[in-house]
Formats: structure tokens, C-alpha cells, sequence
């Protein structure tokens, strides 16, 4: 879908078809089989998920916002009664992370 190399750094988002599910504590915070596949040099593939496919009604906005010169600056989401900073998205991200505007990622997800 989008793909962009700089300096030796490479981004590439793709869409998924994975079922994927997450769960904290065993409730299920999200599952979607529409997720988008974010490669990052460096890092594990990153599942974000479409924010209708996850339980925003459960997450509270952090205070807590990452910058990356790759992908923009990140706003995180907690659970009330923790873990802080569970999930993470771009709402404003940069043209080689335009794909997973708006969608969550999570660092756990379970692939079903």
C-alpha cells in the first residue's frame, strides 16, 4: 500500500486480513480482521487496528505523546484501572504512516 525508505530507515504499511484480538486481564479490548500491517526497520510488524474494531468506551486518552521523525507524533490511550499507555495511534501521522491514521495499535495481539 505505502511504502517509504529514508535514510536507511523503511516504513511500509499494508493491509492485513488476520483476525487478531486483543485482551488485558481477560477482557477483550479490540479484534478486527481488517488490521493494517505497519513494518518499521528495527521493529516488529505492528497491528493497527481500525478504531471501530476496538473498545474505545474502555480507554482514557494518556497524557503521555511519543514523537517519531518517521511516523509523527503518537497520542497513547490507558485503562482506568491500568495498564497506562496500552495503546497507541497517530491521529496526524506523516505521509509514510498516512494509512494508520486514526487506528490503534496495541504492543500484545493475539493472532487468531
Amino acid at each position: 500500500m505505502a511504502s517509504e525508505q529514508r535514510s536507511g530507515h523503511r516504513i511500509e504499511v499494508e493491509r492485513g486480513s488476520e483476525h487478531v484480538r486483543v485482551t488485558v486481564a481477560g477482557q477483550v479490548l479490540a479484534e478486527s480482521s481488517r488490521p493494517m500491517l505497519l513494518s518499521e526497520t528495527g521493529y516488529p510488524v505492528r497491528y493497527y487496528l481500525p478504531p471501530e474494531d476496538v473498545r474505545t468506551d474502555l480507554l482514557t486518552p494518556s497524557s503521555t505523546h511519543t514523537i517519531c521523525p518517521f511516523k509523527g507524533t503518537a497520542s497513547y490511550w490507558s485503562l482506568p484501572d491500568g495498564p497506562e499507555d496500552v495503546a497507541w495511534g497517530y491521529p496526524d501521522p506523516l505521509p509514510a504512516a498516512a494509512a494508520v491514521k486514526d487506528h490503534l495499535c496495541f504492543a500484545d495481539v493475539e493472532l487468531l
